[in-house]
């Protein structure tokens, strides 16, 4: 699956469709990602301001994703836990920068190695059009190398 691909992908993914979650790249290496949210009638919520659920969606499976494609097929990678810090409201299109560095991924991948439970948090935050900090948010993501399975006999 090519970086463009998975984007659009995601950005039709019916639960990111409806939800006003459009994923606008996915980095040629994987160590990047932009995800916006475009608060409307569907996102917003009592008050007018984006729904809390809706900002913690944009942010879900990003961090996960990046290190999945970086480590490989050889590795478990599950999104287990999420932390968002309300800082303001907010309104129009929001984004959200997710970067998970070669350097990181490598680091979890020797952690990994043997069948090791790795977990690791991530941090981004999401801004509104004028680039004030709406959100803090943490995901913590759980790495370990799957087993191998050898034939007996051969």
């Amino acid at each position: 699956m090519t970086p463009r691909r998975l984007a659009l992908g995601m950005s039709l993914w019916t639960p990111n469709l409806f939800s006003g979650i459009r994923v606008r790249r996915f980095s040629a290496d994987w160590t990047e990602a932009t995800v916006e949210l475009h608060v409307n009638a569907i996102t917003r919520n009592y008050v007018g301001t984006a729904f809390g659920g809706s900002m913690s969606a944009m942010t879900d499976p990003y961090f996960f994703m990046l290190v999945m494609h970086q480590l490989g097929r050889d590795y478990v990678v599950w999104d287990t836990r999420g932390e968002i810090e309300f800082l303001t409201p907010g309104r129009g299109v929001l984004t959200a920068h997710f970067h998970v560095p070669r350097e990181a991924a490598e680091s979890i991948r020797a952690r990994a190695r043997g069948g090791a439970k790795v977990l690791e948090w991530f941090e981004t935050e999401i801004t509104d059009a004028g680039g004030e900090v709406v959100a803090r948010v943490r995901r913590e993501v759980y790495v370990r190398e799957k087993k191998r399975v050898t034939s007996a006999g051969a």
